[in-house]
């Protein structure tokens, strides 16, 4: 299930935190609870990406995301990421999530997010998102206009235009 609670914490967490710029970064501490364990006894791949939400989501309220997407009956869904796991997380550990947007093309903003687990960083991933509307996908150029920007897109790391690259050309279905 959803940890609805622990979003609610956060969101109220953070409901007074000086506001962000779009390419500003949201940090945020977590504990790994023995329901986020899997049988082996370490943080599930699963509910990593959850924890994940749980430092994405209060970065799009801080950098005024959220407001714009309510305002325009918009929704923002993940599509795609890549993820790298690199050291375990156990019971009880403290978790510190850094969470910034890193940029956009003509369909996707990209989100990059690391965990933390004192001086070790125990994951990495980026995410592309894409703005929904009833229409389909609202370009970021759209969205900044929403929200009174004018920014331009800093350059993509090598490794996420490669990630991109490599997307463009998976096939779209996959054979069954």
């Amino acid at each position: 299930m959803y940890p609805f609670l622990r979003m609610a914490k956060e969101l109220w967490k953070f409901r007074n935190a000086p506001a962000l710029p779009l390419l500003g970064t949201h940090v945020s501490t977590h504990r790994c609870w023995p329901w986020d364990l899997d049988p082996w006894v370490e943080l599930n791949n699963g509910r990593t990406l959850t924890i994940y939400d749980l430092g994405r989501i209060p970065l799009s309220l801080r950098t005024g995301l959220r407001t714009v997407l309510q305002a325009q009956d918009w929704g923002l869904t993940v599509a795609g990421n890549t993820v790298r796991y690199r050291r375990r997380v156990r019971a009880f550990d403290r978790l510190t999530v850094y969470s910034r947007c890193i940029g956009w093309d003509d369909r996707f903003l990209y989100i990059e997010q690391s965990m933390w687990k004192g001086d070790d960083c125990t994951s990495h991933i980026v995410m592309r998102m894409a703005v929904t509307s009833r229409e389909g996908i609202v370009s970021p150029a759209r969205l900044l206009v929403a929200m009174g920007q004018t920014a331009q897109s800093p350059a993509l790391p090598d490794f996420v235009q490669g990630w991109i690259a490599a997307e463009a050309a998976r096939p779209w279905p996959p054979q069954r």
